[in-house]
């Protein structure tokens, strides 16, 4: 789908100007503004099973979303299309998300999807358990050639270490892809957007994911946990955040190594999951 499917949307009032928006690397983005002055984003994208995006759960969780004032308004939905509000603003960067003045603001925003957005969700919603994940990118890798190639049963086996450690877990529902991209600044409040990943998870996976995408150290790490719940963390909360870190650099892995046998776009797979790679076994020597 292209400029000419979202022309022929039957949603809009009037003449209209569409221009592509940047971004969006499972789906394809438009703007468009009406000549009332009224401005709408459109969201593209089919099913992609090897990674577990399916539009249905998208639209429920933004659908969710919008109604507990963390995305903007739905104004339309259909199979792989989506009609929301354009925001004005800007992305923040992984420096801004780490500045002191905006950290707190970033672990809120989290905690009001944790806590305030269940309630809104209707009809069925998938999880996001990143240990079965992990093992569904292994049975897909093997078999295929990848980089991985000859590191895949070790990196599995490390997988179920990493899920017995991570033990019980408080369940909410996650956003699970918290990259600096995805949170909006309007100039007065923050926004959580896209909801490809989104599902049932483990609390401490999106504070964990937020980190591991956007260059935390141990001082930021400390100030999220503080942050988010309201007090410095205890042992077990640290040691849940730092086995999240790794399952979500594992899996990062493993998302890049299927891209490089599945993925149309072009961009350099192989070096994304070296890059992973190292960025996993880090954390790993790291866990104690």
């Amino acid at each position: 789908m292209g400029e000419a499917e979202v022309k022929a949307l039957p949603v809009w009032t009037g003449e209209i100007k569409i221009w592509p928006l940047t971004g969006g690397i499972t789906n394809r983005n438009f703007g468009v503004e009406q000549d009332d002055g009224r401005r709408f984003a459109v969201r593209l994208g089919k099913d992609i099973p090897e990674h577990g995006v399916m539009r249905f759960n998208e639209q429920a969780a933004a659908r969710a979303a919008a109604r507990a004032g963390l995305s903007p308004e739905i104004y339309y939905t259909a199979p792989g299309v989506m009609v929301s509000r354009l925001l004005a603003g800007r992305t923040l960067s992984p420096e801004e998300i780490r500045a002191p003045a905006n950290l707190p603001r970033v672990a809120a925003l989290i905690k009001q999807c944790h806590t305030g957005l269940g309630p809104y969700l209707q009809g069925p919603i998938l999880a996001f358990w990143v240990f079965h994940i992990n093992r569904s990118y292994g049975a897909a890798l093997r078999g295929n050639r990848s980089s991985l190639d000859g590191q895949l049963e070790r990196l599995l086996g490390l997988n179920d270490m990493l899920e017995r450690r991570m033990g019980l877990v408080e369940v909410v529902f996650s956003h699970n892809d918290l990259l600096a991209g995805n949170i909006f600044d309007d100039g007065a409040r923050l926004w959580l957007l896209d909801w490809d990943y989104a599902g049932f998870n483990s609390s401490l996976f999106d504070l964990a994911n937020l980190a591991s995408n956007n260059g935390f150290g141990p001082q930021h790490d400390a100030a999220l946990l503080e942050a988010y719940f309201g007090r410095p963390p205890g042992a077990a909360v640290w040691d849940g955040f730092r086995v999240s870190q790794c399952a979500s650099l594992l899996r990062e892995t493993l998302w890049s190594a299927v891209s490089e046998i599945t993925s149309k776009l072009d961009f350099d797979y192989a070096a994304y999951t070296a890059e992973n790679l190292a960025r996993f076994e880090g954390a790993l020597a790291g866990l104690g």
